[in-house]
């Protein structure tokens, strides 16, 4: 079976990127797209496996892997907790013919793009605008406003970076920017367009 490639997606919180990639690998079979099963040094929530959601490790187990420079990406978001994804897994995953996807910040982004180059695509979600962002953090109701501060201070650190990503989708419209991205990947996976 042919080696699947590597689709690594990034966005500012509240730029529509989660609806995105849920509506193509619900509406999309035919891109065989699975996330790519990461490592984090945080307890199960809920009904979360092991080796489902994530491959949970102890801070020591963690700290191990780093040494032997076994994470293609990885960060500690705070003190003891961490995240990340193992080389292994992204190549157990594509062996197996899967087309790997990536949710990550821009700098995991920048790392998996960097580690595998042309078999990886990197796309960019990005807000019309700061202001639009606001507007959408608001209205979903689930944050405090220091927290929807701190949201959109680092949208606009992360909006430096959308210029070192492979393509940008720019979610004014969902249903456009469903469409814009299934074409890119399309291109990118060299999969015949059904004819209509």
């Amino acid at each position: 079976m042919a080696n699947g490639k590597l689709l690594i997606f990034s966005a500012p919180s509240g730029s529509g990127k989660s609806t995105i990639i849920n509506w193509l690998m619900e509406n999309h079979p035919e891109l065989s797209m699975h996330f790519s099963i990461s490592c984090t040094s945080r307890k199960p929530r809920g009904k979360e496996q092991n080796g489902v959601e994530y491959f949970f490790l102890t801070p020591e187990e963690f700290r191990e892997k780093i040494a032997n420079d076994e994470f293609v990406e990885y960060e500690e978001v705070y003190t003891d907790c961490f995240y990340g994804t193992l080389k292994s897994q992204v190549e157990a995953q594509s062996a197996a013919g899967e087309t790997v996807v990536f949710d990550v910040d821009v700098h995991g982004a920048m790392n998996i793009k960097k580690a595998y180059g042309d078999k990886a695509l990197s796309i960019f979600i990005q807000p019309p605008s700061v202001e639009e962002l606001r507007r959408r953090l608001v209205g979903r109701n689930t944050d405090a406003p220091e927290v929807i501060e701190k949201r959109l201070a680092r949208a606009e650190y992360e909006l430096t970076f959308a210029d070192k990503f492979d393509t940008v989708v720019v979610n004014d419209d969902v249903t456009v920017a469903q469409q814009e991205t299934l074409q890119k990947i399309q291109q990118f996976l060299a999969l015949s367009l059904p004819s209509i």
